[in-house]
């Protein structure tokens, strides 16, 4: 069985959330618009020659990551996102999975 990790909501937040747009929403879309930030600036830098402007565009996704944490942290405070807590057999099949990954990376 799965367990959902999440902050308990407090008793005054509505039961069933109706068609208006309220807090819960807006912050969902500012978390989308900052993970897609970071994506596409991590894009950016993988392609990016100028050693200059690599240097602002790589501050600029530090800030952005630094953002979408807190955006995250916030969102998970307040009961809003939920995450399933893996157990120890999962994050070990993980482990291995991605370690196994690695081994078919050619080294140069």
């Amino acid at each position: 069985m799965a367990v959902e990790l999440a902050m308990p909501k407090s008793a005054s937040e509505e039961k069933v959330k109706g068609p208006e747009f309220n807090d819960q929403d807006r912050i969902t879309d500012i978390l989308t618009t900052e993970k897609h930030m970071t994506n596409k600036y991590s894009v950016g830098l993988n392609e990016m020659q100028n050693p200059m402007l690599r240097k602002v565009i790589q501050d600029i996704l530090l800030d952005t990551q630094s953002a979408q944490f807190q955006i995250f942290d916030l969102m998970f405070q307040k009961g809003w996102y939920k995450m399933k807590v893996a157990d120890q057999q999962e994050v070990q099949a993980l482990k291995t999975q991605f370690t196994n990954y690695s081994t078919q990376i050619p080294q140069f």
